[in-house]
């Protein structure tokens, strides 16, 4: 349990309210695994756009559950940003998605969802 990702900011957040921590993981499985396919995809066709978007959106959600990527997110939005074309950034996706892999099967567990 909380091996990949941490409650602690979430439980301060909603105040140790069960039910709210249970809608804040759902929430995490909804969107942050669709948030990091476009990102991939985005990063693959280096749309640096939507790169950008998806890693933007991601960010409040990743510090929250402390996945301890959040540096990597950052730059990976940095290099959509800031159309850094002579980057690769490849290393970061990779953190980023292995993180996210890893926190979504842990969350699921953990919850039972």
């Amino acid at each position: 349990m909380e091996q990949h990702y941490k409650l602690n900011r979430v439980r301060e957040l909603a105040d140790n309210d069960e039910d709210f921590i249970m809608a804040l993981a759902s929430t995490f499985l909804e969107e942050v695994p669709e948030d990091a396919a476009r990102l991939k995809q985005a990063v693959a066709e280096n749309d640096y756009h939507n790169a950008y978007q998806a890693a933007h959106k991601m960010k409040p959600t990743i510090d929250l559950f402390e996945l301890g990527v959040l540096p990597d997110l950052i730059e990976v939005q940095d290099w959509g940003k800031f159309l850094k074309k002579d980057e690769d950034i490849s290393s970061q996706l990779q953190i980023v998605l292995t993180s996210v892999e890893n926190a979504v099967a842990e969350i699921k567990s953990d919850f039972g969802l």
